[in-house]
This record gives structure tokens, sequence and C-alpha cells, in this order.
């Protein structure tokens, strides 16, 4: 795909996908919905790590109003359904660690595309906002799905309702995001956070994922039996192996991703 809407950079195992309408707050329109989509995609098999980033001062604004014409008409389900849904799961369902670097304002679809992420670092002049009712809608692009699991059920509440700014250091305080990180250092240290990742145990990160996202939905017994069958599979790998060498020979793992 010939990206327009963002940019799609590759290095040391690293794909860096940078939402590049900076003229807009990189609001959300079809075309990049779509490229994202493709791009987390297309990461699977050139990277073993992926970043969301925002061009400019912000990270998204959310949905772009005036993409499609009067906003009034838009078809809000048909672009749920048909346009966010595939973006949304190819980011949860990657099997290569996703990170979010929330480089300013995250709004709306925005801040809930940032949240999807497996990891969010987000600067000092980053925040975050459910923005919704104050247009007239409800919170969507999951985030009635991942902030009451971050932040419980209250604060979830609050934020949508009063569609408060939430500052980074205030996300990190509530656990919903890892790290807030000064500004002047925010660029190092994601892309040395993305780094160690790249040079991990890929495979073993996509099983560690896939039992984090069904503990949810689990009893106790039925996740020690999904742990007990992602363990054999970490047993069976070459990354397992160098890393129980690694240890005995007291020297860093040379990981593989496989």
């Amino acid at each position: 795909m010939d990206y327009q809407a963002i940019t799609y950079q590759l290095r040391d195992d690293v794909a860096v996908i940078t939402l590049n309408r900076p003229d807009v707050m990189n609001a959300l329109n079809a075309q990049m919905r779509a490229e994202i989509t493709h791009a987390v995609k297309a990461a699977q098999t050139d990277a073993r790590v992926v970043v969301l980033t925002g061009a400019g001062k912000a990270f998204c604004s959310g949905q772009d109003l005036g993409d499609g014409g009067n906003a009034a008409n838009l078809d809000l389900e048909r672009t749920l359904r048909d346009e966010y849904v595939p973006m949304l799961k190819a980011i949860r369902d990657s099997s290569i660690p996703t990170i979010s670097a929330v480089n300013g304002a995250a709004a709306g679809a925005g801040a809930n595309l940032a949240l999807c992420a497996d990891v969010v670092f987000a600067s000092y002049e980053a925040y975050f906002v459910q923005a919704f009712t104050r247009i007239g809608l409800i919170p969507d692009a999951g985030g009635t799905f991942l902030l009451p699991r971050q932040v419980g059920m209250a604060r979830a509440m609050g934020a949508m309702l009063f569609a408060d700014k939430i500052s980074a250091v205030q996300a990190a305080d509530w656990g919903m995001i890892y790290e807030a990180i000064p500004a002047s250092e925010f660029d190092h240290h994601w892309r040395t956070r993305a780094a160690k990742l790249a040079t991990g145990p890929t495979q073993t990160y996509g099983y560690l994922k896939e039992a984090l996202n069904a503990s949810s939905n689990n009893t106790m017994e039925e996740q020690l039996d999904v742990e007990a069958k992602l363990q054999g599979k970490c047993g069976q790998t070459r990354d397992f192996r160098e890393g129980v060498v690694a240890f005995l020979e007291k020297r860093t793992p040379r990981f593989e991703g496989r």
C-alpha cells in the first residue's frame, strides 16, 4: 500500500507507524484507518514489535468529523463495524508486542486507539480525554471495554460522563497507561523500550498476550489450563532452549524470536 495518511518505518525489527495528518491533529479518516490496519498486519512479518505514534503535537484527535461530508449524515454504525473494528482487532490480536507512544493529545477514538496497544508510554505533554459526550455520542473504539478494565468502573464512568482531560501523570497513577515520561526524554525512552522488546523472545510474547487476553473471561481453573497449554508451546521454542543455556552460562540470551 502507498501510505498517504501514515508513515511506516522499519528499523532493527521495530516497525514505527506514525499517524501523519498533523494539520488536523492526526484525526482518523477512512484512509488512515485502512492504512493503520494494513501497516499493523504488515508488521507481523516485517518486525518483532510495532509502535504507534503521532506526527506533530498530537497523537490523535479522534474521528475526523469532516470525513465524508456532513457529520450529521455519517453512518456511525457502519464506520465502526467496517473500519474501526478491523483496525482495533489488528492491534489487539497482533502476534508481536504493540506499543503506543503518545506524544500529545489523545482524544475520543484517538484515546482508545492508544489504549488498545499492549503497552502505552505517554509524554508529560500528553493527555487523554473521552470526548464523546461533548458531541452527544457514547465512547466507542473499544473504550467501554478497555477503560473499566484498566482503571475500574468508577473512574471510567466519571471520565466518560464528564469528558475530563486526564494528564499523562494521572493516567499512569490510575493504571491506564504503563509510564509517563518527561517530554525531553520521551522519544529516546520509547525507542529504547521498543528495542528491548525487539530483541526478546517474540513467540513467547505472543503466547503471553494470548494468556492475558483470555484471563478476563476465565475461571481460575480455566486459566490454569490455558497457562499449561501455552507454557508447553513455549517449552518447544528455540528461545526457551537459548534462555536456559544462557542462564546456566551466566550470559545474556540471544533470542531469535522463534
